[in-house]
């Protein structure tokens, strides 16, 4: 029979794909055995039943993750080794392509809110469209913009995490001068705040997708890909990431795709009013 492989969205994941009590790989992985299609779900490495360290991989080390899980199906007798397939979500679609220019054993991808711009790209798009759902002003929107830009620059740039780290400790300090006290407030302890944001921020993981640009990758993909995006996605834009995602496809010569802006959805993939990532808990459909 044939399989597909689920691979996940950033961040720590199990199995499921678990978000705000949402199961999303769990509903797909029903709806598609009960067409007759075997689905493989994991944990991400270090959550759940997985060993390793998720904190110091990046979506390269997630990629042979994958790679082993292709091994691992290929070893099943009801498994048809030439129907081997790849559903990626957000840095899943990121993940699949990855994968397939790696191996020949896959025969399709499809790209569930797939980014086809840099980390970088992608978050500035994402802030600004997130704020501005909030009804955050243009010049707050301008700001936040230009403090993210030094804090990537510092990430792109500096090889000695100690340095990159007492650099990025100043420029939290000096904005926290210029804060409102009702922003301080939001916050509470700046050096509880200040611990969490550097944690996130000098993992192996972000300086890899801030660098990372898809297009070449995608550029070498030569299996049927399908790639969607939620209308109202503001986590992965979706006019911007699918026309990416067209265009190095096209450019690698690749004609046997579908790409396709699904109205009203988010990067969830829920029928959704805003999109904003607020609204996820309060949706009731998966």
């Amino acid at each position: 029979m044939p399989v597909v492989l689920l691979i996940s969205g950033s961040g720590p994941q199990d199995r499921n794909e678990t978000i705000y009590n949402h199961r999303p790989f769990l509903v797909l992985a029903d709806y598609l055995t009960r067409q007759g299609i075997a689905v493989l779900r994991v944990d991400d490495r270090g959550v759940g039943k997985s060993t390793g360290d998720f904190s110091q991989a990046t979506s390269e080390d997630f990629a042979s993750d994958v790679l082993a899980g292709i091994e691992y199906l290929k070893t099943r007798k009801e498994i048809n080794p030439e129907q081997i397939g790849l559903i990626g979500h957000s840095e899943g679609g990121l993940i699949a392509p990855m994968v397939a220019v790696k191996s020949p054993d896959v025969a399709f991808i499809v790209l569930m809110a797939g980014t086809g711009l840099t980390g970088e790209e992608i978050l500035y798009l994402q802030g600004a469209l997130i704020y501005r759902a909030m009804g955050v002003s243009e010049e707050d929107i301008i700001k936040n913009r230009q403090f993210n830009e030094k804090i990537f620059s510092v990430l792109k740039e500096e090889e000695d995490s100690e340095i990159a780290e007492e650099r990025l400790r100043q420029m939290f300090m000096e904005d926290w001068e210029k804060m409102s006290d009702e922003k301080k407030e939001q916050i509470g302890d700046p050096e509880v705040f200040l611990k969490a944001q550097l944690q996130s921020l000098l993992s192996p993981w972000l300086k890899f997708f801030l660098i990372y640009d898809p297009k070449p990758t995608l550029s070498k993909v030569k299996c049927p890909v399908l790639a969607i995006n939620g209308e109202k996605d503001l986590q992965v834009p979706p006019k911007e990431n699918l026309s990416a995602i067209e265009e190095a496809l096209k450019v690698g010569g690749n004609q046997n795709y579908t790409i396709k802006e699904l109205p009203n959805l988010n990067h969830l993939f829920q029928t959704a009013q805003t999109g904003l990532p607020a609204e996820y808990a309060k949706i009731e459909e998966t």
